[in-house]
Formats: C-alpha cells, sequence, structure tokens
C-alpha cells in the first residue's frame, strides 16, 4: 500500500517548526494503536481469570506473554522496517494488531489467549520501531521533537483507552466482547494512517545478524547495562502493580465492578502530564539525583496502596504512575548518552531488557500474591524499585553527576 503522492521532505528531514495536521493526527494514532490492545486486559484480568479457571498469577501471564513476545521480537524490528520501509511496518502491525485483538473475543481457554497475546506482542516492536525511525529521519530539531511529543502522548492515551474502554465494556459485554470493539478501535486507525504519513522507503539498514552482533557488543559497556537494569526494573514494577491491582479493589473492602477498575486508570494520563517537569529535575538535581527523586515518588505512591481507602489507593497510585513515568523518560534518556557508537543496537538492547523486566513484572508478582496478597506485590515492587536505585550507581559513576 501507498499513501497519495506528497511533496518529498528537504534533504535531511525538516524544520519548519509546523507540522501539518493531517500528519500530526496519523502520528499520534500510530502510538494510540501500538498501546491500545498491550495492556488492555489489565483492567478485566480478575474476570478473566474467574472465567478461564486461572489464578491470579496465570492471569497475570495474560499481559507478561506480550511483554515477552515485544522484548524477543525488538531485535529483528528495526532491520526488518529498515528493509521494507518503516511507513510499511507500521501498517502491517496496525493492520494485525487489530484481527489479533478481535480473536481474543472468541478464546474460551487460557491457552488460547496466551497464544493469541504473544502474537500480538510479535507485531508491536514494528510499530515501535518503525515509528522512532521514521521520525527521525524525516524531521529535525523542533519539528522532530513535536513530532516525539505527539507519538508518546498517543501511546499514552491508548494505553489508558485501553484499560479504561475494557473495563468499562466489560461490564455491558463481558470481557470477550470489550476486546472486540477494541478491535473495531483498532480498525480505524490504519486508513488514517495509509492515507495521512507521507510514504517513506526501504533501505538497507546492516540486516538482522548484523544489528544484534551489535547489540550483544554492548553488554560489554556498564553504562548501557546499568540503563537497561533500570528500564528492566522500572516496567517490572509498573506491570507488577497496574496487572494485580485489579484483583485487590475488586475485593474487600472495595468490591468494584469492571467499570470501576477500569476508571481507575483514569490516573494514567494524569501522571504522564507531569513528565515534562523532569527536564526541570535533571537541571537543579544532576541525572542521578533526579533518578533518585523519581524512584522515591513511586515508593511513596506504593506506600498508599497498602491503605484499606479507596481515595487514597487513587492518590497512591496517581503517585506511583508519575514516578514511574519520570524514571521512564530519565532511563531512555541516558540510553543515547551511554552509547558512544551504535546507537539503533543500543535503543534495541534497552527495549529488549525493558520489555523482558515487564513480561517478569506481569507474572512474578502472582507468586507473591498468592504467598501474601497485596501486601506481597507491594514488597515486591518496592524491592524491584531498590534495584532501580541499585542501577542508578553505575549511571552516577559513569556520568559524574550527583
Amino acid at each position: 500500500m501507498s499513501a497519495p503522492p506528497e511533496p518529498a521532505p528537504a534533504a535531511g528531514g525538516g524544520d519548519s517548526g509546523a507540522l501539518p495536521l493531517r500528519q500530526r493526527v496519523a502520528i499520534f494514532l500510530t502510538g494510540f494503536a501500538a498501546f491500545l490492545p498491550m495492556y488492555a486486559p489489565q483492567s478485566v484480568l480478575p474476570d478473566m481469570a474467574a472465567t478461564l479457571g486461572a489464578s491470579p498469577a496465570a492471569a497475570g501471564s495474560v499481559i507478561g506473554a506480550t511483554t515477552l513476545a515485544v522484548a524477543l521480537a525488538a531485535p529483528v524490528a528495526g532491520p526488518l522496517a529498515d528493509r521494507f520501509g518503516r511507513k510499511f511496518a507500521m501498517l502491517v502491525a496496525i493492520s494485525l494488531l487489530a484481527p489479533l485483538t478481535l480473536l481474543l473475543s472468541f478464546c474460551t481457554g487460557l491457552t488460547e489467549v496466551l497464544v493469541v497475546r504473544f502474537l500480538q506482542g510479535v507485531a508491536l516492536p514494528a510499530l515501535f520501531a518503525g515509528v522512532v525511525a521514521y521520525i527521525t529521519e524525516r524531521w529535525y530539531g523542533h519539528t522532530a521533537a513535536v513530532a516525539m511529543g505527539v507519538y508518546v502522548s498517543g501511546g499514552v492515551m491508548g494505553g489508558f483507552a485501553g484499560r479504561f474502554l475494557a473495563g468499562s465494556l466489560a461490564e455491558v459485554l463481558g470481557w470477550q466482547g470489550s476486546f472486540a470493539m477494541l478491535a473495531v478501535v483498532s480498525a480505524c486507525c490504519a486508513p488514517v494512517v495509509w492515507r495521512w504519513l507521507p510514504a517513506d522507503h526501504g533501505r538497507d539498514g546492516g540486516g538482522i545478524a548484523a544489528h544484534i552482533s551489535a547489540m550483544a557488543g554492548h553488554l560489554r559497556n556498564p553504562r548501557l547495562c546499568s540503563a537497561c537494569l533500570l528500564g528492566a526494573a522500572v516496567l517490572f514494577s509498573l506491570n507488577g502493580t497496574l496487572s494485580y491491582i485489579g484483583f485487590r479493589l475488586g475485593g474487600p473492602p472495595f468490591d468494584l465492578t469492571p467499570a470501576g477498575i477500569g476508571a481507575i486508570f483514569c490516573v494514567y494520563p494524569i501522571g504522564s502530564a507531569i513528565v515534562p517537569l523532569g527536564g526541570r529535575l535533571l537541571r537543579r538535581l544532576g541525572f542521578r539525583g533526579a533518578l533518585l527523586v523519581a524512584l522515591t515518588v513511586c515508593t511513596v505512591g506504593q506506600a498508599a496502596l497498602l491503605a484499606p481507602y479507596l481515595a487514597v489507593m487513587v492518590a497512591g497510585l496517581c503517585i506511583f504512575v508519575t514516578g514511574i513515568f519520570l524514571c521512564q523518560s530519565f532511563a531512555l534518556s541516558f540510553v543515547g548518552r551511554a552509547a558512544e557508537t551504535g546507537k539503533g543496537a543500543a535503543a534495541g538492547l534497552y527495549v529488549c531488557c525493558f520489555y523482558a523486566g515487564g513480561s517478569l513484572g506481569a507474572v512474578v508478582p502472582g507468586l507473591a500474591w498468592n504467598a501474601a496478597g497485596w501486601t506481597g506485590c507491594v514488597l515486591l515492587v518496592c524491592a524491584a524499585l531498590a534495584i532501580g536505585a541499585g542501577a542508578s550507581r553505575g549511571l552516577r559513576e559513569a556520568t559524574g553527576q550527583e
């Protein structure tokens, strides 16, 4: 498929400062389509566990299967997007996500759900790698920053909408019906991206073997490994919290319905709105100081999640998510600084570690739930945050910043 012909950008991209509205919408929808189905099951995991006869830990693997697939597929996504074209790779991914989300509504067993969720994860890295490479190559300077901000905003809203809509629709349609409706929403994104995103062309990006070899070479870089460990700890903490908080809120003393659990995720866009303040923290406190503040914010939020009061838990979740978004932005910003060469491979290594940590975070806290309930989950997440704080020491030593 190719979009209607448009004027080619200036050599090296463009920096007019004005991104056309249609292109803004198309970029926003790539992020929205990527994250709409990715974490949607989190708001209906208790219902899925009951229907499928699964324990909380087994239900958590519904999230873990997708993040594991992302980690495994990430090394090949970038080179394939280079070879066939970034826009083409994004369109294929979006076109696959919609029917796979619909297929979830026909699953009657946990194994079937896990297979479909794994396939969704295989498709997602083509979107992640494709859109970032597309933006950085087509535009530069302020325009590229605006485009990346639009993509991040789309991802945040997609993650929120998936969780919120799944919970709200499950109240009426059941969790199977909610996924069917999400598939319809997802399918509406592809035509807009196809029509409104300017075309690009494939190119030789060096091949899959060379990309994986470069990623392996970065394992000798302690600075980058520290950033990867931090990223893994961050997504472990986020998935460990959001995948199991529904079980806590769905039971006494809260007894929330799926719609009520879905509404809790309104804190997601609120937390993301505070992320721009991260730049001020970096300027005032340095990299490690800002990171430790963000990790402390996460820990305070976790402590509030132990309260038996819904309002306190909602506030705690908002505080925790805000800290997590800050940690994510700090860790990702360090990756480019830590890798003097092969920055694309460095980003690929970070993505692999990030989502591998998220996969563990979707399953391991379930074992803590079995042993000590919600308190066990919170303590495990706090331990992961402590590991992140330990990783930050390596970043400080590398940069000389306090």
